[in-house]
C-alpha cells in the first residue's frame, strides 16, 4: 500500500488545485480576465496530470487483458470524461452547438491529430507499421455511418419534428454501439487486435515477455487490477470537478477578447484526449500501431456514439434542442477525413506519408478553427 501511494504522489497535485479552485473560484472570477486566465492555465495544467496517471493505469490495463479490452477502458474513460464536461457544460453554457463542436473536435483531434502524429513519428523511426485492417475498415464506416445519421441528416429534419428525430438518434446509436461492443468483445475480437512476433520488434520493452493477455492475467495479483480501475475512476471524476472550474474561468478569461466561439468546444474535446494521446504516442513508438488504431478510431466512435445519445437524451428531457447538424466546412472536413482514413488504412501497413496526410488534415482544422470556421 505504500509503494502505491507513493506512485500515485503526483494525484495530490491535481486534488489539491481542485481544492483550491473550489474554495476560491467565485474570488478568481471577480478578480478580471487576467487571474482568471492563469488560473485556468494552471488547472489546465492539472487536468494534463491527473489524465497522465490515468493513462498510465489504462496501459498498464491494456497489458494486462490484452486488445481490445484493455484500449476499450480507456476510450471509454475518454468519452465518459467528454460527456460530464458536456452535461456541466450544458447547464451553464447557452451555446447549442457545444456538443456538435465538441464531437467534431474530438473527431478532429483523434482521427487527425493522434493518429496522424503517431503514424508520422512511428513511420519515421520503424518504416511500415503493421496493424489489423480489419480494424481500420469496421471504424471507418461505423464513425462515417453515426456521424451520418447524428449530425449530417439533421440539417434536413422540421425544426417542429426534432424531438422524433432526437429520439430515433438515441435509438440508433444505442444499437449501433451494441452490436459493436458484441463484435469487439465477441466472436470478431480479432478484428481488433494483431498477432505481433518477437522477430524485428524493436519497439518491445527490454522487459517484455512472450506471455499471452490470459497468462499475464492471471500472473497478476487482483489487488493491483483493482488499484487501477479505483485510479482511473477518480481520475476521471477529478478531470471532471477540474474542467468543470476551468471551463467557468476561462469563459470568464475569454470574454469579449473576441476568441473563436468554437475554443471552448476544442478545450473539452482535448480534455477527454489527453488520457490517449500520451498512450498512442508510446505504442507507435513501440511499434505496437494496433494500438494507436484501436485508440485513436475507437475513441472518435465512441465519442459520437456514445456522446450523442446521452446529450440528446438531455435536449429530450429537458425540451431544448440542440445543434448538431455540421456546417458545410465541418462536414467537408469530415468527409476528407474519413475518405483519406478508408483509403490509408485499407493495406494493413502505416507509413510517415500516411500519417503526415492526417497531420496536415489536423493542421487544416486548426487554422480554420482560428479563423473562425
Amino acid at each position: 500500500m505504500q509503494t502505491f501511494l507513493k506512485n500515485e504522489r503526483l494525484l495530490l497535485l491535481p486534488v489539491v488545485a481542485a481544492v483550491l479552485a473550489f474554495s476560491y473560484e467565485h474570488q478568481v472570477l471577480e478578480a478580471g480576465q487576467t487571474v482568471s486566465l492563469i488560473a485556468s492555465a494552471l488547472l489546465v495544467a492539472a487536468i494534463v496530470v491527473a489524465s497522465v496517471r490515468v493513462a498510465k493505469h489504462a496501459e498498464n490495463l491494456a497489458k494486462r487483458v490484452g486488445d481490445p479490452y484493455g484500449t476499450m477502458i480507456l476510450t471509454l474513460s475518454a468519452v465518459l470524461v467528454e460527456v460530464i464536461i458536456l452535461a456541466i457544460m450544458m447547464m451553464d453554457e447557452s451555446s447549442p452547438t457545444l456538443v456538435r463542436d465538441t464531437i467534431y473536435s474530438a473527431v478532429m483531434l483523434d482521427i487527425n491529430g493522434i493518429l496522424g502524429l503517431a503514424a508520422l513519428l512511428g513511420g519515421l523511426r520503424f518504416g511500415e507499421q503493421p496493424y489489423n485492417n480489419d480494424s481500420g475498415k469496421t471504424y471507418v464506416v461505423m464513425i462515417l455511418t453515426a456521424m451520418g445519421i447524428s449530425m449530417v441528416v439533421p440539417e434536413f429534419i422540421p425544426a417542429g419534428k426534432w424531438h422524433y428525430y432526437s429520439a430515433f438518434t438515441v435509438l440508433a446509436m444505442i444499437t449501433l454501439y451494441a452490436l459493436f461492443l458484441r463484435m469487439q468483445v465477441g466472436r470478431h475480437s480479432y478484428f481488433f487486435s494483431y498477432a505481433y512476433t518477437a522477430e524485428g520488434d524493436e519497439g518491445e520493452d527490454e522487459d517484455a515477455t512472450p506471455e499471452s493477455p490470459a497468462a499475464k492475467k492471471a500472473a497478476e495479483p487482483p489487488v493491483l487490477m483493482g488499484r487501477s480501475i479505483g485510479v482511473i475512476l477518480f481520475g476521471i471524476l477529478l478531470i471532471g470537478v477540474l474542467a468543470e472550474m476551468m471551463s467557468a474561468m476561462l469563459s470568464s478569461g475569454l470574454e469579449g477578447t473576441g476568441a473563436p466561439p468554437a475554443l471552448m468546444a476544442i478545450v473539452v474535446a482535448a480534455i477527454s484526449a489527453a488520457p490517449e494521446i500520451l498512450t498512442a504516442l508510446r505504442a507507435a513508438l513501440r511499434n505496437r500501431m494496433q494500438a494507436v488504431v484501436n485508440i485513436a478510431l475507437g475513441a472518435s466512435l465512441s465519442t459520437v456514439i456514445l456522446t450523442v445519445p446521452v446529450m440528446e437524451a438531455i435536449a429530450l428531457y429537458t425540451g431544448q434542442p440542440l445543434v448538431m447538424a455540421m456546417t458545410a466546412v465541418q462536414t467537408v472536413m469530415v468527409v476528407l477525413t474519413l475518405m483519406v482514413a478508408a483509403i490509408n488504412l485499407n493495406d494493413g501497413e502505416t507509413n510517415a506519408i500516411e500519417g503526415m496526410t492526417h497531420f496536415v488534415l489536423f493542421g487544416t482544422f486548426v487554422m480554420l478553427t482560428f479563423i473562425g470556421l
